[in-house]
């Protein structure tokens, strides 16, 4: 047993400190809120932390604890993927769900961390909890690391003294969204990879292929004139030929312009828009914003996050502007008293059975498990979008490719039909 000591407020807002015994943190909290009391922070007291503070200490030992003090604001900056951060959030909650302790289960899974960047991460959340912060606490000095969804969760499993199952339902719903996530890319791969095959094979005729039959052409009759075609394609190779690296500036310039453009706020809000409306791609990217919407409300309110937080954490999760707007039109409604669904009709993103869903589950009080549901069968409907928009492009693809190389193909052989005694024949009065 470990000796804590905490602080916390009643119902009337006076404080509470105390010390107790405890197998862990959670175990306290569930204490403290059975007192009728809100805990605040929690402490654990160490004997032989508490001796070794009081005790001198010497100048290496000194300076190695400040240099240790330093490397939490240099690994604040550091980005983990979230497939190793899913992994990492799985392995602690399954050991709070064992009965170990956090700050042993930050040490065990410290030791066996392979990822550099997020093994400094925990090896100064340890440290921290030991000095009394709470896992909460810790994990807001990292915010690149754990995003405002993962925060919120984290405090309201601490609050409610159930931080492992909180801790569960976030590496479940970041194993879910990196999964919808990899199936949308793998879907967007093939036609990318068409159109880059296709945008090669187009230059290497251009500059390589094409000068070949404008030296056969001049060789077999200069006086002919070649066809309009013929023409317009040879001078699309010689503009590409000798203007090599101002087609690269250019493309590079229109490229960068976009990026750019994209940074900005009216520029990003028009993308996000152009992207859910767009001919093939647009219902894949619609389904995937309501998936992504029900997914982190559904979570953050069953999590016991307040509605209206829930919200603020859904704009900033979304993902995409156009619906980062939208959760921000629902907040407004439920902090005036209305309803959910009310914007959410209106919008052109979230079908009707979708609106009707959430507000059958609003008036039955059942509106977490309704968009767990709702994120459950929309992440089904973006896997069978991402199939049926491959099995739609596969084709198109493959004509566009065709008629690219067709045409060059074509322009080619125009003149050489014209130069022949057959085509010369059919071509006199």
């Amino acid at each position: 047993m470990t000796t804590y000591s905490y602080s916390a407020v009643d119902v009337q807002g006076k404080p509470a400190r105390g010390t107790m015994q405890a197998a862990g943190q959670s175990t306290v909290i569930l204490r403290i809120k059975e007192m009728g009391l809100f805990p605040l922070k929690i402490r654990e007291q160490s004997p032989r932390l508490s001796m070794t503070r009081r005790l001198p200490q010497p100048a290496g030992r000194m300076a190695s604890k400040s240099q240790a003090a330093t490397r939490p604001g240099a690994v604040r900056a550091a980005r983990v993927k979230p497939k190793v951060l899913a992994i990492f959030t799985r392995q602690l909650a399954t050991l709070l769900e064992a009965g170990v302790p956090l700050l042993r289960g930050l040490r065990l899974l410290h030791e066996q961390e392979e990822s550099r960047r997020l093994k400094a991460v925990i090896g100064a959340m340890a440290v921290d909890i030991e000095g009394g912060d709470s896992f909460s606490e810790a994990l807001a000095r990292f915010p690149r690391v754990f995003n405002p969804l993962y925060l919120n969760l984290a405090k309201a499993g601490e609050i409610s003294g159930s931080l492992e199952l909180a801790l569960r339902r976030l590496a479940d719903f970041m194993e879910k969204s990196g999964r919808i996530k990899g199936r949308v890319k793998a879907g967007l791969f093939y036609p990318a990879a068409v159109m880059t095959v296709a945008l090669g094979v187009m230059a290497l005729m251009l500059v390589f292929i094409v000068p070949r039959f404008k030296e056969i052409f001049g060789q077999l009759s200069p006086d002919h004139s070649l066809p309009g075609f013929t023409l317009f394609v040879l001078g699309i190779s010689d503009m590409v030929r000798h203007n090599f690296l101002i087609v690269l500036a250019g493309l590079a310039a229109v490229w960068s312009a976009g990026v750019l453009a994209i940074k900005t706020r009216a520029g990003r809000g028009a993308f996000d828009l152009a992207k859910l409306h767009l001919p093939v791609l647009g219902p894949v990217f619609r389904k995937l914003a309501v998936a992504r919407f029900t997914r982190t409300f559904g979570t953050l309110v069953t999590s016991g996050v307040p509605i209206l937080q829930a919200l603020t954490i859904v704009k900033e999760a979304a993902g995409n502007v156009v619906v980062g707007r939208l959760a921000e039109r629902v907040r407004e409604s439920v902090e005036q008293g209305e309803s959910v669904t009310g914007p959410l009709r209106g919008s052109a993103i979230f079908p009707p059975m979708v609106v009707g869903m959430i507000d059958v589950g609003e008036e039955t009080g059942a509106l977490p498990e309704m968009l767990n549901r709702i994120a459950d069968n929309y992440d089904e409907e973006v896997d069978n979008a991402v199939q049926s928009m491959t099995s739609l492009l596969e084709p198109i693809m493959i004509v566009f490719l065709g008629v690219v190389v067709g045409s060059i193909v074509v322009a080619m052989f125009l003149p050489i039909i014209r130069f022949t005694p057959e085509g010369d024949q059919g071509a006199s009065p």
